[in-house]
């Protein structure tokens, strides 16, 4: 606890008033030093709560001091008090020497069950120690006929499935020499079992008659002069004919035969076009002047004539308006009339054209379609000729992989039979059969004892006179221990690379959490942090006022001092009272001889 809280709590014990509203961190710069600390714990240790004066105490100490009796100070007290322990001391001094007695029995009495608890608590560690090295050995021999039971079984499964494996491959070597001589052995031939051994006779002469046939009938459809009809086909030789224009052609010339004739033809059409119009004129005419003298003889009946200068006008005027329509008539058949029938003569040969024009893209369509099924018919031949170009060269390819690897199975296996064959005579060396006691020394002719001598020393070889079997078998347990030790290590490593990721994980949702704090964004600043900065900042702050305070406080009574004499007086004696105490005493000693010698001369 700090020395301010530790003050504070102090005064709580003593219930000083308005104890709520200090603060313990306010006051541990008041306690610094070693005296100081000191100082707080005579003051917090043996202050409480009955060194506190009631109500009634402070009002009898004020009445003693209005009524003026003399009060006991310092010297005075204590000569009373040691003449009150000097009483008490003789009468307990009689007991002093019996309480030390049983206190040496009872601490020799409480050593002996110390060593006592000590020895019982020692021998069951040993007993705990003990069940659980038992328990332990119990359990790694479970362990280890477990592991042996499970080693058995595993080389058991092993050595069926090697078996298994060997019938299974004899077996189909057996059905594929089979498969590849069983025609052979009958006289029939080898049977077709790759593409390259089947014959293509039958192929070859699929695709001739095919292509035969491709052609005559590419012949029969594509014959000469095609090509010059299809080309004659174009937009320049069916264009609607001008007569304005002159035809300037050849007359060998199909188009220009057929422009003639739309000429002769549109030339025929304006004629009698010419001709129609001028009867359908005349006719229309007749009949309007019918109609016209139809309409003034029953006028007339019904009407009585009028006056012969009111027909003389009417004529003058019936007159001038033929004459107009004359001219219109004129102006009709000369010039507008003309444009329009040479106009309706040019479009008489649309249809010609639109006939020519289907004629001639049917006949593309048509032609177009031949020419699409002679390409497909073509690319399926290409096709197939592809397809089985590709079949022979992936066929090959595979032909060359099993070849290549069926000559690396023949050097393996030449390999694996001179091994075999070098094992074999080395074995069957005389000095290695005809031993009856064997040696513990390894022969020098022994190559493969001492080849393998050799890889378990590794790079720490020795150099030795004879080479024992004992020290191989001892080689081979280190290597053995060695091996169960990186196991080991292995498993350690790997587990400590677990809890450390574990770790790294937790670590990693921590500061995810403290970064998100469960939500999407991030916060860069804690919640918590910043409400304790704050109240930390309000805290410096008010310890700030309070300093100032202090510091003003400090200059006052500094000020004070420098001035009154008796407040440093006061000082100088509180300065005795907590560093030098018998200074204190002889002052306040000559004060009290100086007052009773004034006390004495004024009775007298």
């Amino acid at each position: 606890m700090n020395c301010g809280n530790q003050f504070v709590e102090t005064l709580k014990k003593v219930r000083y008033p308005k104890v709520d509203e200090l603060n313990g961190e306010d006051f541990d710069w008041l306690f610094e030093t070693v005296e100081d600390k000191s100082f707080l714990e005579w003051f917090c240790g043996n202050v409480n709560e009955h060194h506190i004066l009631t109500e009634k105490e402070l009002q009898a100490f004020d009445a003693l001091l209005k009524s003026g009796k003399p009060i006991l100070e310092e010297a005075a007290l204590d000569e009373v008090l040691t003449t009150c322990k000097t009483l008490d001391s003789k009468s307990s001094s009689m007991e002093e020497g019996e309480v030390q007695k049983l206190e040496e029995e009872f601490q020799a009495l409480q050593k002996i069950k110390n060593l006592k608890i000590h020895r019982r608590n020692k021998l069951q560690m040993i007993a705990s120690i003990n069940s659980h090295m038992s328990l332990k050995l119990n359990d790694k021999a479970e362990e280890a006929v477990k592991i042996l039971k499970e080693g058995q079984g595993i080389f058991t499964a092993i050595n069926t499935k090697i078996n298994n494996e060997l019938h299974s491959l004899t077996d189909g070597i057996k059905k594929l020499t089979f498969f590849f001589t069983s025609d052979s052995e009958q006289g029939l031939g080898p049977h077709p079992v790759f593409l390259s051994q089947l014959a293509l006779d039958k192929y070859l002469c699929q695709e001739e008659q095919s292509t035969a046939a491709l052609t005559s009938y590419t012949k029969k459809q594509f014959f000469q002069g095609i090509a010059e009809l299809i080309e004659s086909s174009n937009e320049e030789n069916f264009q609607l004919v001008d007569i304005s224009k002159p035809l300037v052609c050849d007359e060998n010339n199909e188009v220009c035969k057929e422009r003639v004739e739309m000429a002769r033809l549109q030339m025929a059409y304006i004629c009698a076009q010419h001709e129609l119009i001028q009867l359908k004129a005349k006719d229309r005419s007749i009949n309007s002047a019918l109609q016209w003298a139809e309409t003034n003889l029953q006028s007339l009946k019904n009407k009585n004539f009028g006056k012969e200068e009111h027909l003389e006008a009417r004529i003058s005027s019936l007159n001038s308006e033929i004459s107009k329509i004359k001219n219109q008539l004129t102006q009709i058949n000369n010039e507008i009339l003309p444009s329009l029938v040479k106009e309706n003569a040019q479009l008489l040969n649309m249809p010609v054209v639109k006939g020519d024009f289907d004629l001639q893209i049917a006949r593309q369509d048509y032609y177009t379609s031949r020419q699409d099924t002679v390409c497909n018919q073509l690319l399926k031949q290409k096709a197939s000729f592809e397809l089985l170009q590709l079949a022979y060269e992936i066929e090959l390819r595979k032909h060359r992989d099993i070849h290549r690897q069926l000559e690396n199975i023949i050097q393996d296996l030449k390999q694996s039979s001179n091994s075999l064959q070098q094992r074999l005579e080395m074995m069957s060396e005389p000095f290695i059969s005809q031993h009856a006691v064997p040696k513990n020394t390894v022969d020098s002719r022994d190559n493969a004892s001492h080849r393998l001598y050799q890889l378990l020393e590794g790079e720490n070889q020795k150099q030795q006179l004879f080479r024992t079997h004992e020290g191989m078998e001892q080689l081979s347990q280190k290597l053995k221990q060695d091996i169960t030790s990186v196991q080991h290590q292995l498993s350690v490593s790997c587990q400590e690379q677990s809890l450390f990721l574990s770790k790294m994980d937790s670590d990693l949702d921590t500061l995810c959490d403290s970064l998100y704090c469960g939500g999407n964004q991030i916060l860069l600043s804690n919640q918590e942090l910043t409400e304790q900065l704050y109240q930390l900042e309000t805290n410096l702050n008010r310890l700030n006022q309070l300093i100032m305070d202090l510091l003003a406080d400090v200059k006052a009574k500094r000020k004070i001092l420098e001035t009154n004499t008796l407040c440093q007086m006061e000082r100088k004696l509180y300065v005795y009272f907590f560093k030098d105490e018998d200074y204190l005493k002889d002052i306040v000693e000559k004060l009290e001889h100086q007052s009773r010698a004034q006390t004495i001369d004024l009775e007298n």
